[in-house]
């Protein structure tokens, strides 16, 4: 079944169908009071309706004010250019203009993301028979993971792999503090930083699914992490638990779009390698790299953040100041203490916990799939299946109305050029042909009193009906139009 719209005076209503890639619509006026939200939720809509144009409106205006106005160029430069570089030595430093840069790399993140799903990933999908509008945007949004990880953990693993800690925890803790950073691995964490952010903002601007809360802490958590590791010199561990983590999510993704594009024993065999992924880096290695916070850490001290030298055995007892010491003073001491080691080692063992109740539910899907079914995620993506049912037959219903109050409007048109109309988005499937209706084709009928179906017209005394070929049968009606329901 392909397009159809039914243009009357009220205004125009899209039907949808199983391969109709937008969304069904229904205009603003004729939805009911209750389909009105409140100003936060329009305002959440709008974002995700304009991601794209909020993107590019902040690029291209920090463009053209660098390219016109010298004197903020002192400013704009950080928003693109990684900041803080040592022209000596070519290594980079910490800052405060790295919070300019994570912002700009927040918002091309988020215009990239839409970007991606839009004009390549959901077409992508359509192309491999998914055709079902929620299924799209999951496709898509699984998919965008997939490329995103593709890329970050390589990078990251690249980054370990020329590191003096490449299959050597205890080289994590020296060197410590290492006040400077290559250009690449500074890049890669700033840029893990913008992604986790404009994370937190997808999850609550669109539509929620029933692990809400559990990803929002995720993604709290794992800002934190992140933020406090950059801050706090920890690049070296902050570079194996990212590692860690972003490997799992490229079998997660792919398992998910596979089973949408109906892939189910590719599907399961990539599901099967994702349980046996997420077990090995996320609870096997993740904990080691815990054990060794606990116990290899760095000694309790306060260091020279130029030469790495311990200046006293007193780390202290303050957290906030020792992460920011690199932004407030730095080329001050650089303390290290018990309520930092483990106010890091809270925060990994809680992301931990969720991880863990979260293996919980992967392990029913697996025991599931010994069983004989397919690996079905049991998360979030399955949210909302029945609800997109139950929309689709509300549609069909409206539609079937809708074409009771204009189906003689649009007959009288087609004759006699009333207003009204009647549009086929594209042509309907065969074997039912657009033909023009000429003079010839016309039977006028004598009747003695008005059609019973019809009752909104007017009654004469010679009432005269125009009987059009193959427009005999109402069904017949509503199946030219695409409107009726298939047996």
């Amino acid at each position: 079944m392909a397009v159809r719209t039914l243009s009357t005076s009220n205004g125009t209503i899209k039907t949808s169908n199983p391969k109709l890639t937008r969304p069904f619509r229904i205009p603003s006026e004729d939805l009911s009071p209750s389909c009105h939200r409140g100003p936060v939720a329009r305002l959440c809509a709008w974002l995700v309706d304009h991601q794209i144009h909020i993107s590019l409106t902040y690029l291209l205006t920090v463009f053209f004010i660098h390219a016109n106005f010298p004197a903020a160029r002192r400013r704009t430069r950080p928003l693109f250019v990684l900041p803080h570089n040592d022209p000596s030595t070519g290594k980079y430093i910490r800052g405060w203009d790295d919070l300019a840069f994570v912002a700009s790399w927040t918002m091309v993140i988020m215009g990239l993301r839409v970007a991606m799903m839009e004009y390549v990933l959901k077409p992508f999908a359509s192309a491999g028979g998914v055709y079902k509008t929620k299924e799209l945007v999951r496709f898509a949004e699984q998919a965008w993971l997939v490329v995103y990880y593709s890329i970050s953990w390589p990078m990251g693993m690249y980054i370990m792999y020329h590191s003096k800690y490449w299959l050597n925890l205890d080289e994590m803790w020296t060197d410590f503090p290492n006040r400077e950073m290559g250009g690449l691995l500074k890049w890669y964490y700033l840029v893990q930083f913008a992604f986790w952010l404009q994370q937190i903002v997808v999850v609550h601007i669109e539509e929620r699914r029933k692990d809400h809360w559990q990803m929002f802490a995720h993604h709290i958590v794992t800002c934190t992490l992140v933020l406090a590791s950059y801050m706090s010199y920890q690049l070296n561990v902050g570079n194996v638990v990212l590692c860690l983590m972003d490997l799992s999510d490229i079998f997660l993704s792919a398992a998910k779009n596979l089973r949408y594009l109906k892939y189910q024993t590719a599907c399961d065999a990539c599901f099967g390698v994702f349980i046996i992924t997420w077990l090995f880096t996320r609870h096997l290695c993740y904990l080691i790299v815990c054990y060794s916070i606990y116990s290899q850490t760095i000694s309790i001290g306060c260091y020279d953040s130029a030469t790495g030298a311990r200046l006293s055995y007193d780390g202290g007892t303050d957290i906030v100041k020792n992460l920011f010491q690199a932004y407030v003073d730095p080329d001050g001491p650089v303390c290290y203490n018990d309520p930092i080691r483990y106010w890091f080692l809270g925060l990994l063992l809680s992301l931990q916990l969720l991880l863990i109740i979260w293996f919980g539910m992967i392990v029913r899907v697996a025991l599931s799939v010994l069983r004989g079914k397919p690996a079905d995620d049991s998360r979030s993506d399955d949210e909302g299946d029945d609800d997109e049912e139950g929309e689709e037959e509300e549609e069909d219903n409206l539609v079937e109305k809708m074409v009771e109050d204009v189906e003689a409007k649009a007959i009288r048109s087609r004759v006699d050029g009333t207003n009204g109309s009647l549009t086929l988005g594209s042509a309907p499937p065969q074997p039912y042909v657009e033909e023009e209706v000429g003079a010839e084709a016309l039977r006028f009928v004598r009747q003695n009193s008005p059609p019973a179906s019809r009752p909104y017209r007017k009654s004469s005394g010679r009432a005269t009906g125009i009987s059009i070929p193959g427009h005999g049968d109402r069904k017949e009606l509503l199946g030219r139009i695409g409107c009726d329901k298939p047996a």
